[in-house]
């Protein structure tokens, strides 16, 4: 196996979830696949890592024809392990995260674990994608995004991507048969989340809060994820860990 691409897979629903196994499927046609997967799940954790707790490691037969470990740590603690511990010796060619059963467009890509995952692919120099249906049900749909998912993956092993890089890519809801209407090269729209959060009593009658709220839209431009999602495209918004907000550097150092 070692002429094929050797594809690295995680997610952040855990390894059992539908979205990795159709991830799984799709990616052993391209090449080598091996997975190292969250054993619960992760969702809105981030790129948070383990510090001070241990992490747990184990191999799992769950998907016939490819290598696959469960991780008791986060998604980003998946792609530490499996860069530096199991591929020591290894490269991969590829990293892909998902298929997330929910959207990580516009701001919800800081909370994603998924492209967290794939964030942290980028670090370690390595091209990476993440993929996400904007279906939040364990059952989710997706034979609709399959041809999308294998057509992105091909494309960056084919080309490569620049350093540092990762793709965010969402799929629409699969709704009343209604196929995808092509790909949209976006931006992260200018929208956030407007938090509620909600009191209640445990049986115990101590208060506890349960975080509730809206997803507010500020952004309707057609350049945007939200726009391609909401009018049934593909969206495809390349990612990087550099938060340095460049075009205030000039004005700042005037600070001082």
């Amino acid at each position: 196996m070692a002429d094929k691409p050797l594809i690295l897979i995680t997610n952040d629903d855990g390894i059992t979830s539908k979205g990795i196994r159709r991830l799984v499927e799709l990616m052993k046609e391209l090449g080598e696949v091996m997975v190292v997967a969250p054993n619960s799940p992760q969702s809105g954790m981030g790129h948070a890592i383990t510090i001070g707790e241990t992490i747990r490691l184990y191999e799992n037969d769950i998907f016939e024809g490819a290598l696959a470990y469960e991780c008791s740590g986060t998604p980003a603690d998946c792609i530490k392990l499996a860069k530096h511990h199991l591929l020591s010796d290894r490269v991969p060619d590829l990293v892909v995260s998902g298929v997330n059963h929910g959207s990580n467009t516009s701001v919800n890509v800081l909370y994603s674990g998924t492209m967290s995952a794939a964030i942290e692919a980028a670090i370690e120099g390595l091209p990476a994608i993440g993929y996400s249906v904007c279906d939040y049900d364990h059952d989710a749909e997706m034979e609709h995004c399959t041809e999308h998912i294998s057509l992105i993956a091909r494309k960056v092993l084919e080309t490569g991507m620049p350093h540092g890089m990762a793709l965010n890519v969402n799929f629409p809801k699969h709704v009343n048969g209604e196929e995808i209407r092509g790909i949209k090269v976006c931006r992260q729209a200018e929208a956030k989340w407007k938090e509620e959060f909600d009191q209640r009593i445990d049986p115990q009658g101590v208060p506890y809060f349960w975080l509730t709220g809206k997803f507010i839209n500020q952004d309707d431009n057609p350049d945007t994820d939200e726009w391609a999602i909401k009018n049934h495209f593909t969206s495809v918004v390349p990612c990087g860990y550099d938060l340095t907000h460049h075009s205030s550097l000039e004005d700042l150092r005037n600070w001082f």
